[in-house]
């Protein structure tokens, strides 16, 4: 009796170990794109480890340093979400046809991007900025904000001496003044503004349907075969936004050492947004739902976007329908 038992222990155990790598093997892989934007809820949510907890996947974090940089992970099906991107490359993605869409808006800008001038420049207005050198990520929201300033001062777009470069090179060409001025966002904007640089405008002046957002998007035809993951990974996220808002000098902690910044300054540049929670993702000042979708912020801000990179020719055709390109289902079942 002693042996029929313990030789069922040992099957039922060989069994265990035969099951537990299937088990794993079930979880699938998941592959989350993220910018380092400064102080934002974000950080908390990668910080304190929301996305592996929340999420039934193996989840990896890929760091991108713009937005078009993760337009060819995102075309090669290699990412599922991506956050921190701009308005501006997700556009240039979905004119070209690839099955993405803004699932969770993540903040608004206000001052913590914008124009930041080298004093010594003769810059003083956005008129001025006619003939000089301006550093900016071509392809991303910069692009979008530097085409609407300039039609706004009734500045030809083509007349300022754009300066393809990241936002870690600004910093140099900054100190060693090979460029007048950089269009660029935290936590390079505020560095600017800390080595002297003068605010020219900052986000803040753009109106909501034609503003600058950073969003959380996904891969659509994932997203639909997994709806209850992408929820999981909305969840995540408005777990982040409770957290700062709970424990607000815990979670500055957390997000300067994600962004490799003091947490003085992480105060200062989380002050320069706009949150949205989960919640806020239903409402007109954000996604919206239902038939509501087309006339909310994001989706007008996907058409007005839409219209100005078509004009610099940042892009061939435009968005015919940019409602269908958001997507407030997750956020809807994340907020439950």
């Amino acid at each position: 009796m002693l042996k029929k038992l313990l030789r069922a222990g040992l099957l039922g155990a060989s069994a265990l170990a035969a099951t537990a790598p299937l088990a794993m093997a079930a979880q699938p892989d998941i592959v989350i794109g993220y910018e380092n934007n400064g102080a934002d809820p974000y950080m908390v949510t990668q910080g304190l480890g929301l996305f592996q907890k929340d999420i039934a996947g193996n989840v990896t974090l890929k760091f991108f340093d713009s937005g078009p940089a993760a337009m060819s992970a995102l075309a090669s099906n290699s990412l599922q979400f991506m956050c921190g991107l701009g308005i501006p490359p997700f556009v240039a993605a979905v004119s070209q046809g690839l099955p993405l869409a803004i699932i969770y808006n993540q903040e608004r800008y206000t001052t913590a991007a914008g124009i930041a001038v080298r004093p010594g420049t003769g810059i003083n207005s956005i008129a001025d900025l006619k003939g000089k050198k301006i550093a900016i990520v071509q392809g991303s929201q910069a692009s979008f904000e530097l085409a609407t300033f300039l039609q706004q001062a009734n500045v030809p777009f083509d007349s300022v001496r754009q300066i393809n470069m990241s936002p870690p090179e600004m910093r140099v060409a900054y100190s060693t003044n090979s460029i007048d001025a950089a269009i660029v966002w935290d936590p390079v904007f505020d560095a600017l503004r800390a080595d002297g640089a003068k605010v020219l405008t900052t986000d803040a002046d753009l109106p909501r349907d034609a503003s600058s957002y950073n969003i959380c998007i996904a891969d659509t035809n994932w997203a639909k075969a997994h709806p209850a993951l992408a929820a999981q990974f909305v969840k995540a996220l408005d777990e982040g936004v409770t957290y700062t808002k709970q424990h607000p000098n815990k979670a500055l902690a957390l997000m300067a050492a994600q962004a490799g910044i003091d947490e003085k300054t992480a105060a200062s540049e989380l002050k320069g947004y706009e949150i949205f929670s989960a919640a806020d993702q239903g409402t007109p000042n954000v996604l919206g739902t239902g038939a509501g979708v087309a006339d909310a912020a994001t989706a007008k801000t996907l058409a007005n976007t839409s219209t100005v990179l078509l004009k610099i020719g940042r892009i061939t055709s435009p968005l015919s329908d940019p409602a269908k390109a958001v997507d407030p289902s997750f956020a809807a079942a994340a907020a439950k």
